[in-house]
């Protein structure tokens, strides 16, 4: 997909961060050791990696009591939704 044109947006705003996943197999305290894999990724258009302000990683809701395998990854983008309006942010959890 990259090699299409698409950028991925977490790495595009952390290159080079180790750790950082989101999904952790329930086997040997794989989250609490931070052995996990990265599987859920939000990848942009060109014209969208313009508007790209923000994009994290939520682990808060892996700690909850009986979590998801996954854990939320959130992207902030500037959109403008109505002509002449002044430009907002939409935020997408994934």
């Amino acid at each position: 997909m990259l090699e299409l044109g698409f950028t991925d947006a977490f790495r595009s705003l952390h290159p080079g961060v180790a750790g950082q996943f989101t999904f952790w197999d329930y086997f040997r305290q794989a989250f609490e050791h931070n052995r996990g894999i990265r599987i859920d990724h939000f990848l942009l258009t060109p014209n969208l990696v313009k508007r790209l302000e923000s994009c994290e990683i939520d682990k808060g809701p892996r700690t909850f009591e009986k979590p998801s395998d996954h854990t939320p990854i959130v992207l902030r983008l500037e959109c403008d939704l109505t002509p002449g309006s002044k430009r907002t942010g939409m935020t997408l959890r994934h």
